[in-house]
């Protein structure tokens, strides 16, 4: 075969090259810098017959340069690419790109023709050297070729440095909107609850008694009372007092969350787990890494979901919905309910195993109208609380409002106190409480069980205010000014419950 007849064949396999090379892009989407690369020198060693194609990618000065190296003659160049990138770091120096120049050849006898061309508009980026032992190379066409499969390269390049920037930047704003929503619901919770738990009662103390007895460990507790009574207050003050109390305390109202919905709530899912699912999403239990999480109405929980319950508690892990990856648990767990669930447990609708592994340690709160020395404390908690809080000048209540609290039997218990609270404190014109007695009508199992405990607690409440008076009972700074009373109508109930001045 004679020179022209060579020449034609490789300006035709030229051509059919460069229609390859425009169709890469097509078979490249998603692929990785590395595979990029690899495909064009492979490419340009087999059509251009070349005994050298080397190309490197600076990434950064963090990341080792990525160096690649083929031949169509030396069958072992590719495992030595780093050896060829220091052979030909001179000529890269001393040449300029496009242009081509001879070199002796480090690899056989002979000398090399040699071009490259920088990978985008700074040479930092990267390079790609063509190198053959034949004379006149490159031509205008493998020139051509050679120009072709570098801009393709560098096209494809930055397509993937493009998707690797987006794909970080949605991962980077994913956790944002993560920690932005972990924070906002801690910061919610934090403002929902009520303050300190309010009460000297003996039943309230017994209560307390067993907090700090199994604060310190990490036991399961199951707090048990009517609604109302503060069991969220509770189990806060167990997370208080124990040793994970510098990380989140979590809570899930599981009566107020939808059937279908609570086992997203607790695990969490990934995009596309179900309807609705748009992204992922962290569950209660990986908010509460480390913490406590609170599980209020916990007998709502369905049945077929406390199974899954069961595994976290004993054995510390679970899979999001739409996940087949385990997430490790390292939390505390506090139950709530103001069902039987003993009972639940013979009517087969709570599961027996998963019941005696929340009762490790059991609290009963009792209701308010188990904690009548109570009521006149916490009122008047409330009162400061919510007079505060809605801008009220209110500082006292009168005798007969606070022995209207004490008789009621407060069915809502404390939640129901703060309410009815709020709203006197709202409809209050002065200084000093307006409640409306009338709407607190004791039922008489009610009045039996408060009669006798009503003048005590008047009595106390006298004397806690002469206390803060200093014995004072006249004037603008006296008990009966801050009791919203008459001097004389003061003297004569201390008289008569028997409270002398010392």
């Amino acid at each position: 075969m004679n020179e022209t007849a060579v020449e034609i064949r490789r300006l035709r396999d030229c051509l059919s090259g460069l229609m390859s090379l425009l169709a890469l892009p097509s078979l490249w989407d998603s692929r990785d810098p590395t595979e990029v690369l690899r495909t064009v020198l492979e490419m340009l060693a087999r059509m251009l017959d070349l005994d050298l194609a080397y190309a490197r990618l600076d990434e950064g000065a963090l990341v080792p340069a990525l160096e690649l190296a083929r031949s169509e003659h030396l069958p072992d160049i590719a495992r030595r690419a780093d050896e060829v990138g220091a052979v030909i770091e001179p000529w890269l120096l001393a040449q300029h790109p496009g242009v081509p120049y001879a070199v002796p050849n480090p690899f056989q006898q002979g000398e090399l023709r040699v071009t490259h061309l920088w990978l985008g508009v700074r040479k930092e980026v990267g390079v790609v050297l063509a190198a053959s032992r034949r004379p006149g190379f490159p031509s205008s066409t493998e020139t051509l070729l050679l120009r072709v499969a570098v801009n393709q390269a560098l096209v494809e390049l930055q397509r993937a440095q493009l998707a690797a920037v987006r794909q970080r930047a949605e991962t980077a704003e994913q956790l944002n909107d993560e920690i932005t929503a972990h924070n906002a619901y801690l910061r919610q919770e934090t403002e929902q609850h009520w303050g300190e738990i309010v009460g000297r009662s003996k039943v309230l103390r017994e209560a307390l008694t067993l907090v700090e007895r199994v604060a310190p460990t990490n036991a399961c507790v199951l707090v048990q009372g009517e609604t109302g009574t503060g069991k969220e207050l509770i189990a806060r003050a167990i997370h208080r007092l124990s040793h994970r109390r510098q990380h989140p305390f979590v809570r899930l109202n599981c009566a107020a969350i939808p059937t279908g919905l609570i086992e997203a709530e607790l695990f969490g899912h990934e995009k596309g787990a179900f309807t609705g699912a748009i992204g992922k999403r962290i569950g209660r239990f990986e908010l509460a890494d480390k913490g406590t999480i609170f599980l209020d109405e916990v007998g709502e929980i369905p049945l077929e979901l406390q199974a899954k319950l069961l595994r976290v508690l004993q054995e510390h892990e679970f899979e999001r919905l739409g996940s087949t990856h385990t997430q490790k648990s390292d939390v505390r767990l506090i139950a709530a309910s103001n069902r039987d669930l003993a009972q639940m447990v013979a009517d087969r609708t709570f599961r027996d195993d998963l019941y005696y592994r929340l009762k490790v340690f059991p609290i009963e709160i009792p209701p308010l109208r188990r904690r009548v020395d109570d009521i006149p404390m916490l009122a008047q908690h409330f009162l400061q609380a919510h007079a505060l809080a809605n801008n009220r000048p209110i500082t006292t209540m009168a005798p007969e409002g606070l022995a209207a609290l004490v008789r009621y039997s407060w069915p809502g218990n404390v939640r129901e106190l703060s309410n009815f609270i709020e709203r006197c404190v709202i409809l209050t014109q002065g200084a000093t409480l307006e409640v409306p007695v009338g709407e607190l009508k004791p039922r008489p199992s009610d009045q039996d069980a408060t009669g006798e405990s009503l003048e005590h607690m008047e009595r106390l409440h006298i004397l806690r205010v002469l206390d803060e008076c200093n014995g004072v009972i006249s004037g603008p700074a006296g008990a009966a000014a801050k009791l919203g009373m008459k001097r004389t109508s003061l003297q004569y109930r201390m008289q008569k419950l028997g409270i002398g001045r010392s």
